[in-house]
C-alpha cells in the first residue's frame, strides 16, 4: 500500500496546512490508539503512550490534539514535554509503554512540525503498523463510552532519566575532566539536558543555543547551522565544540580551531576506535557517504555498505547485517550497542570517549583520512520527472564516471521531501567536482 502522510520518517508538513491541523493530528492520535489497542503486548491491557515534543511553538496545539484523540480512543497518555526524540525512544521502551510519539520537524524553521511514532522497544513503527494507522484513519471517529477514555498524567522526572541514560554510555572508566566544551542545542528540544549530560560527567561546559522562545529553534543555532558553534569555541577558547539539531538527533562537532567535523568525519572516528579496541564487523553509510571513507575503511579492511538516504534505511541496514555502527553526513549517527535510534548526545559521547581513550584530538583522529570535495547541484523540476529516460542525461553521467574512475563518484537521485533532482559529484578537487556536476546538470531538460 501507498503511504499517503506516512514519509521516511513520520508526518511533517507546514503548520496550519494538511496535514498538520489540529483536527487532523487529533484524528491521528484516535488512530494511531485504535491500532495499538489492538496491536501486540498492547492489547492484554490498557495501553498508554509516551508523548514528547520539541520547543516549536506549535507544540502546545498539537499536543493538546493528541492527547484528545488518544482519549477519545481509550488510550492513556503520559505527557514528558520538551524532550529531545531519541529521549522518548528511550523512556518507551524503559517505562514498557505501548508506544511514544515525538511532536517535531527536526531540522526545519518553526513553523513546520511533524509527527513520529516509536514501537515499544523504542524503534521506529514497522510499516505493517504505520499502514493500519492510515487506514484506521479513513474510518470514523467514535469515542469509546465514558467509563474507557484515556487519562493523561505529567511525566516529571523524564529529563533526569534520560540524562541518566545518556551518562551510562559513556565508559565507567572514562570521565570529561579538563576538557571546556561548548554545547550547542540549537534553542532546541535538548535545551535543558545535553548541558547536564556533559558537565555531570566532568566537563566546563559553555552552553549556547539554549534559550528557546518558540520561534528560534535551529534559527542560526544548531548542526544546520554550525558556524555559531565555531565562533563560540575560539572566543571562549574550548577543546571542543558539540551541536545538535532541533530534536537532537543530529551531531556536529567542531575543533579547538573551529574547524567544523560533519557526519561522515565523526563516523569514522567512532569505526577507527572501534576497530583498535572493541572489534567492528562493518559499517553503513549512505549513496551522500563521502567516497573517502569508503576507501579508508576498505584500507582498514572493515566491510561498508550503502544504504539509501535516511537514517531510517541506515538502521534497517544495520539490522540486516548485525551490524553497530552507521550513519549520515548531516550527522545521523548510530550505535545500537548504546541505542535503538540516532541519539546527537549519545554520539557525542561516543567520539568523545575515542578521543579520550586514543588520547587524541579530533584533527588528530582524522589525519590520516582525506575527505574528496563534493559539489552538490539541486534542479528544481515537475513531479514525477524521471532522469533516466533523458539519453543525454544518462549519456553525461557514464562519460563523467568513466573519465573519473576510481577517483571520483556521481549520484544522481530525486529528493524525498521536494520535487527536486539532486546531481552530486566526488572528485580529487574541488574544481574537478564542480565542473563534472556542472556538465551533468546542463544536459537536464525540465
Amino acid at each position: 500500500m501507498t503511504r499517503k502522510y506516512f514519509g521516511t520518517d513520520g508526518i511533517r508538513g507546514r503548520v496550519g496546512v494538511a496535514p498538520i491541523t489540529p483536527d487532523f493530528v487529533m484524528k491521528l492520535g484516535y488512530a494511531a490508539g485504535k491500532v495499538l489497542a489492538t496491536t501486540g503486548a498492547a492489547s492484554v491491557a490498557k495501553p498508554t503512550v509516551l508523548i514528547g515534543k520539541d520547543t516549536r511553538v506549535s507544540g502546545y496545539m498539537l499536543e493538546a490534539a493528541l492527547e484528545a484523540g488518544f482519549a477519545a480512543a481509550g488510550v492513556d497518555v503520559m505527557l514528558a514535554g520538551p524532550m529531545p526524540t531519541p529521549g522518548i525512544a528511550y523512556l518507551t521502551r524503559a517505562l514498557r509503554l505501548s508506544a511514544g510519539v515525538v511532536i517535531s520537524a527536526s531540522h526545519n524553521p518553526f513553523d513546520d512540525n511533524g509527527i513520529k511514532f516509536f514501537s515499544a522497544d523504542g524503534n521506529k513503527l514497522p510499516d505493517n503498523v504505520e499502514i493500519a494507522i492510515e487506514e484506521a484513519l479513513e474510518q470514523p471517529m467514535i469515542c469509546v463510552t465514558s467509563d474507557k477514555l484515556g487519562k493523561a498524567r505529567r511525566l516529571d522526572d523524564a529529563a533526569g532519566r534520560y540524562i541518566e541514560f545518556c551518562k551510562s554510555t559513556f565508559p565507567n572508566d572514562l570521565d570529561l575532566r579538563g576538557l571546556s566544551i561548548v554545547v550547542d542545542s540549537a534553542h532546541g528540544a535538548a535545551y535543558h539536558i545535553a548541558t547536564h549530560v556533559f558537565h555531570e560527567l566532568g566537563a566546563e561546559v559553555i552552553a549556547i543555543g539554549n534559550q528557546p522562545n518558540g520561534f528560534n529553534i535551529n534559527a542560526g543555532f544548531g548542526a544546520t547551522a554550525p558556524d555559531a558553534l565555531a565562533i563560540a569555541v575560539r572566543a571562549n577558547r574550548a577543546d571542543i565544540g558539540i551541536a545538535l539539531d532541533g530534536d537532537a538527533d543530529r551531531l556536529i562537532m567542531v575543533d579547538a580551531t573551529g574547524r567544523i567535523y560533519n557526519g561522515d568525519e565523526l563516523l569514522y572516528v567512532m569505526v577507527k576506535d572501534r576497530l583498535k579496541h572493541a572489534g567492528l564487523k562493518g559499517a553503513v553509510g549512505t549513496l551522500m557517504t563521502n567516497m573517502a571513507l569508503e576507501v579508508a575503511f576498505k584500507k582498514m579492511g572493515v566491510p561498508f555498505s550503502r544504504a539509501k538516504v535516511g537514517d531510517r534505511y541506515v538502521l534497517e541496514q544495520l539490522k540486516e547485517r548485525g551490524w553497530l555502527l552507521g550513519g549520515e553526513g548531516s550527522g545521523h549517527l548510530l550505535c545500537l550497542d548504546k541505542h535503538t535510534t540516532g541519539d546527537g548526545i549519545v554520539s557525542a559521547l561516543q567520539v568523545l570517549s575515542a578521543l579520550k581513550r586514543n588520547g587524541q584530538t579530533l584533527e588528530q583522529m582524522t589525519a590520516d583520512i582525506s575527505m574528496y570535495p563534493q559539489t552538490l547541484i539541486n534542479l528544481k523540476v515537475t513531479p514525477g520527472f524521471d532522469w533516466q529516460k533523458q539519453a543525454e542525461v544518462v549519456a553525461e553521467k557514464a562519460a563523467v564516471e568513466a573519465e573519473l574512475g576510481e577517483n571520483g563518484r556521481v549520484l544522481i537521485r530525486a529528493s524525498g521531501t521536494e520535487p527536486l533532482i539532486r546531481v552530486m559529484v566526488e572528485a580529487k578537487t574541488a574544481e574537478l567536482a564542480a565542473t563534472m556536476a556542472r556538465r551533468i546538470a546542463d544536459k537536464v531538460r525540465v
